[in-house]
């Protein structure tokens, strides 16, 4: 059997190419995708940066803990509180202290464009010295108006824009906005751009310590801190060694950034197994699909059912194995690539390469395997069951019969899918906005209809066909009876583009959707004229700006500031949740929340707005809550907003944010106000402070529309993948259909038909069976986007569904270019031999 075997391979050379090929390049794309991922599970060690010179920092705790019955629960703190003064006095008795300040500021060359500027973080001088900031020209700060700023000594200037000692520079702190000139500069980092003041401005500008730099014995510094601290609650870090690195700017950043990519890469790494294994399986029982004659003929030369079944698993192990081994390596030489583009387009930090993992590589090996066989499994099942006196009428054709099994499992996937998708919208329609959700929950449905293949493909096949058929000449009918007729076939190269069509309709139409639905929300819950927002996530507005707004006539302005709040639920999770703090009767004038019970007006200082997505979530209960800077209180619920698509958060007052700036400004006109005098008006108050206003609809557009480029970026990644793919596996399965017809197209030649004429039928057929994958594709996709827009309703949010056409069309357009090549050329290359050689050769 085993020589029976290798003459089958020799003999049928380009089938089992086509699957070393799907089965390598989906190996391939496993074994890439695994080594990037892998690199996503462990951040590199960095030491202290900012503090990398100081002996000990002594700051106020930026993390909150709680203890629970399964253990202590941590979050980190919106807004962290100060170094009490008495602390600092305390300290201050053992050694030289330094006090740091941190505040956000911005500037731009005097006579540059309007804006805010390169924004920045402020310090005083005196703490450069225990930080990696030396003088590289000029120097100190020594009075008001003098400023050392941070500049790039690579060629990709991060944050000096060409500034140099001697220029003047407008400086927005939250003071105002002011001019002030360069006295020396510093190299800059990768954790900050920094802009360092004179101490006393410093002061000034922040009066809160954020930090302290002790040059004393630690031991006694936290000493003393205890002593200080006894009976306040303050809770006060004491940082020595390498705990000093969680002073720095964003200390988690590194891990962070990491769990981006790795959501990312996890989705893309997931998209991409199911492709490949659907593609793969698909390709290597279309493989056996093809020689049912071949088995037919064994079996009436005696061939026994297992002996068929044996030489089928043989033939898929001598191609298997080389196949995965070939993929493997083609994922460690990819791999490299991938990663240094996710570097250079921004979707991963810049220290991010490939480890030395190999866990990676053995798992797509051994994936590649397993799919392999599972691909030949049922076909040879099948195969083996052919009876002698039936071979050659099973072989003839396909009939369009499913067996029960298969039945049975298409219908089980088909009803998992719509029922996860029922499920969800009766519990949590929240659910369908999330990205793991609307990016596998297709893969159901696209394998239910993949099954449903045999039955489906005939009438979708006469339903493309219905036009064409009825055109003058064979061409129409005769692509209409070979697709109809040769399902396996037919259904093995609509597959590719069932899977391109439904991913890409799905991935893109979702997100488009999402995005008009936040759109939409959020221009129906701002009823403000003018939104003013800080530029960066810890940004501040310039106090002088905001109290120019409120003192312009007819215009009802709400200043309003970012914090957090975190709740322990069920006693074991600490649920941080994104808060704004706002006067009610202001926020009234410039917003239509979604309340769904109680009145936003009843807000005040004892009292809190959540949203559905709380667990206490009765209008009138108390909840113990933790503040942005991890003051324990327990407020009452005066108000419950909707979900919607996940953006209406909570609501304090002020009192309950201390430490938190005014980072956005609404402004409404008044009614019977003039209009044309509060623009200008606000406008001129923007010019001074160096802040950009914006109208209502030029901050939708600026911040609603459209996902983050990374989101973009990474949405672009896994359809890259995943349609690349699926595009070589189209052309791929078309040369193994179209190479195994060449018998037809040599009767179709000997009875009269032209060179010409047969190609322009093979490339008809190409198009019908694209057409019939994409109409599969589009009612998976369709179903999604449905479950989608009823997610939306009950969310109540009324936002249209987004169909990108354009994306989808621009799919189905590549599929049938590449459907009509792939099935022209080797059709093109058999026509070269005389008909009468091909004529008998069928299958």
């Amino acid at each position: 059997m085993l020589r029976l075997t290798l003459q089958g391979m020799r003999a049928r050379w380009v089938t089992f190419t086509g699957s070393f090929v799907a089965l390598a390049l989906g190996v391939g794309l496993i074994a890439a995708t695994g080594l990037a991922l892998a690199a996503t599970f462990q951040a590199p060690h960095r030491g202290p940066e900012r503090f990398a010179a100081a002996p000990v920092v002594v700051r106020a705790t930026d993390t909150l803990r709680v203890s629970t019955p399964i253990g202590e629960r941590t979050q980190r703190l919106a807004d962290p509180r100060a170094v009490p003064a008495e602390v600092a006095a305390e300290l201050a008795q053992l050694g030289r202290t330094v006090e740091d300040r941190t505040f956000p500021v911005s500037y731009a060359s005097v006579g540059g464009e309007d804006g805010e500027g390169a924004a920045a973080a402020g310090h005083p001088w005196s703490v450069a010295a225990a930080t990696p900031y030396r003088l590289t020209d000029g120097r100190a700060p020594r009075t008001p108006g003098e400023v050392v700023v941070a500049v790039a000594t690579r060629e990709r200037d991060r944050s000096g824009g060409g500034v140099a000692v001697g220029d003047r520079v407008r400086v927005v702190t939250p003071a105002g906005a002011d001019s002030r000139t360069v006295v020396g500069t510093v190299a800059a980092t990768d954790f900050e751009t920094a802009v360092f003041f004179a101490d006393a401005e410093a002061a000034q500008l922040s009066p809160r310590i954020d930090a302290l730099v002790v040059h004393a014995d630690a031991a006694a510094v936290r000493k003393a801190v205890r002593n200080a601290v006894r009976g306040t609650g303050s809770g006060i870090d004491v940082l020595t060694g390498d705990e000093r690195r969680r002073a720095d700017p964003d200390p988690d950043r590194d891990s962070e950034a990491l769990v981006s990519v790795n959501a990312l890469l996890g989705t893309a790494a997931g998209i991409t197994c199911f492709v490949s294994v659907f593609v793969v399986a698909s390709t290597f029982a279309f493989a056996v699909a093809q020689r049912r004659r071949e088995f037919g003929l064994l079996r009436t030369a005696g061939a026994t059912a297992r002996q068929i079944r044996r030489t089928v698993f043989a033939e898929a192990v001598l191609v298997a194995v080389p196949a995965s081994a070939a993929g493997c390596l083609l994922g460690a030489v990819g791999a490299p690539p991938l990663a240094a583009w996710m570097v250079d387009s921004g979707v991963a930090p810049s220290w991010f390469a490939i480890g030395d993992q190999t866990w990676p590589l053995h798992t797509a090996f051994w994936t590649g395997l397993c799919v392999a066989m599972a691909g030949v499994l049922t076909s040879s099942w099948r195969a083996g069951r052919i009876k002698p006196t039936e071979a050659l009428r099973e072989a003839a054709l396909d009939n369009g019969t499913m067996p029960p099994s298969r039945w049975l499992l298409g219908a089980l996937l088909l009803l998992a899918g719509l029922g996860l998708l029922v499920w969800s919208l009766a519990t949590d329609p929240g659910e369908a906005l999330k990205r793991k959700t609307y990016i596998t929950r297709p893969m159901l449905l696209i394998v239910g209809f993949a099954l449903y293949a045999p039955v489906l493909v005939p009438p979708l096949v006469r339903l493309v066909t219905w036009l064409p058929a009825r055109l003058p000449g064979a061409t129409g009918l005769l692509a209409r009876e070979n697709a109809a007729t040769g399902v396996r076939r037919t259904a093995a190269v609509a597959a590719p583009v069932l899977i391109t069509v439904a991913l890409a309709a799905s991935l893109l139409g979702t997100t488009a959707t999402i995005n008009e639905a936040k759109a939409t929300e959020a221009a129906t819950q701002t009823t403000a004229d003018y939104v003013v927002a800080a530029p960066g996530e810890k940004g501040a507005l310039p106090a002088p700006f905001v109290t120019r707004a409120r003192s312009i006539p007819g215009a009802a302005v709400s200043a309003s500031r970012s914090t957090a709040v975190t709740v322990l639920e069920e006693g074991v999770a600490l649920v941080r949740s994104e808060a704004r703090a706002v006067d009610p009767a202001a926020l009234a004038a410039v917003s239509r929340l979604p309340v769904a019970s109680g009145r936003v007006a009843d807000l005040d200082d004892g009292g809190i707005v959540v949203n559905e997505e709380w667990l206490t979530r009765t209008v009138g209960q108390r909840v113990r809550v933790w503040l942005g800077d991890g003051r324990e209180v327990t407020l009452r619920i005066v108000a419950v907003l909707r979900t919607g698509t996940g953006g209406n958060g909570v609501y304090v007052t002020p009192r309950n944010a201390p430490g938190a700036s005014v980072d956005r400004v609404d402004v409404a006109v008044r009614d019977g106000a003039d209009a044309t005098a509060v623009d200008a008006a606000l406008r001129e108050a923007g010019a001074a402070t160096r802040t950009t206003v914006l109208t209502k609809d030029e901050w939708l557009a600026r911040s609603h529309p459209r996902s983050s480029e990374s989101t973009r970026l990474g949405l672009l990644l896994i359809l890259g993948i995943a349609l690349l793919y699926t595009g070589i596996a189209l052309a791929n399965t078309l040369v193994m259909a179209t190479s195994d017809r060449v018998g037809d197209l040599a009767v179709l030649r000997l009875t009269g038909a032209t060179k010409p004429q047969v190609l322009r039928l093979v490339a008809a057929e190409a198009l019908v069976v694209v057409a019939v994958g994409s109409l599969l594709g589009a009612a998976v996709a369709g179903l999604n986007l449905l479950g989608l827009r009823g997610a939306l309703a009950l969310l109540s949010v009324r936002s249209p569904l987004v169909v990108p056409w354009g994306g989808l069309g621009a799919m189905v357009a590549a599929s049938a270019v590449l459907a009509v090549v792939a099935a022209v050329v080797p059709a093109l290359t058999a026509l070269r031999t005389r008909p009468v050689e091909h004529a008998g050769t069928r299958e």
